[in-house]
C-alpha cells in the first residue's frame, strides 16, 4: 500500500507551493526527487512509471509540484521564474527532508526542473546522488556548467530534435567518466516522435528500462 503524504508551504514571493511524498517503506533510507518541466508536470509519462518503479524498489519518492501555470506568474519574466523553481525546489526539498532522514538520493529533473536540480546537485547532501537528466536545458551555462562538473553519477537522455541540443556540449557530456549519455534521432523536447506514438513509447520504454538499472 502506498502512503502520501502532501505539505503545502510558501514559497517564492509568498506563493503557496505544495509537494508529496510517497512511500510503500516506512523505513526507507532512499529517496527520489523529482523536478518537473513547466508544462510536463509529475503526472507525465516519465515521472509517473519512473515513482512506481522508485515505489516497488521500496525507495520514496518527492514529487515537487510546481505551480507556474497559475496566473500568479502570468506578468514573470523568464529570469524571475528561474528564481522561482530554485527558490521553491529548494525550500520544499529542505522541508521535507526534515521529516526523515534519508542516506541515499536520487534526483530526477526534466527540462525547467534541470535549472532547480543544477542547483541541487551541488550541494553536500547529494555528493552520492544519482542524477538523471530528461531533457536538460543545454543551452544554459548554469545547466551545462553543472552536469560537466558534477561528481555525481548521471543518465542523460535528450533528442536530438530538441530545441534545447547542443551537439558540442552533449559530446563532452559523452566524454564524462560519470556521465552515461543516451541521444535519441529525431525526437522533440517531449521525448516523443512527432506523429508516430507506438515510436514515442518505445522511447519511454527504453528510458525507465535504463533508469531501472541506473
Amino acid at each position: 500500500m502506498t502512503e502520501v503524504n502532501s505539505n503545502e508551504i510558501s514559497g517564492y514571493k509568498e506563493k503557496r507551493i505544495r509537494y508529496s511524498i510517497f512511500s510503500t517503506n516506512k523505513d526507507s533510507r532512499s529517496l527520489a526527487i523529482m523536478f518537473p518541466g513547466l508544462g510536463y508536470t509529475v503526472h507525465g509519462p516519465l515521472f509517473h512509471f519512473a515513482t512506481g518503479l522508485y515505489l516497488n524498489k521500496g525507495i520514496d519518492v518527492l514529487q515537487l509540484e510546481y505551480p507556474y501555470g497559475d496566473s500568479f506568474y502570468n506578468h514573470f519574466t523568464y529570469e524571475q521564474l528561474v528564481e522561482a523553481v530554485i527558490y521553491d525546489s529548494g525550500a520544499m526539498i529542505d522541508h521535507a527532508l526534515k521529516e526523515r532522514k534519508y542516506e541515499k538520493f536520487y534526483l530526477i529533473g526534466k527540462s525547467l526542473g534541470t535549472i532547480a536540480m543544477s542547483n541541487e546537485v551541488k550541494k553536500s547532501q547529494f555528493k552520492h546522488a544519482k542524477a538523471i537528466w530528461l531533457t536538460p536545458l543545454l543551452k544554459r551555462d548554469d545547466v551545462w556548467s553543472a552536469m560537466k562538473e558534477s561528481a555525481v553519477k548521471g543518465l542523460c537522455f535528450i533528442g536530438d530534435h530538441d530545441h534545447q541540443y547542443v551537439e558540442d556540449r552533449f559530446k563532452q557530456l559523452d566524454q564524462h567518466p560519470n556521465m552515461k549519455t543516451k541521444l535519441y534521432p529525431k525526437v522533440h523536447h517531449g521525448m516523443d516522435y512527432e506523429g508516430d506514438i507506438l515510436k514515442s513509447i518505445d522511447v519511454l520504454k527504453d528510458i525507465i528500462g535504463e533508469i531501472d538499472q541506473f
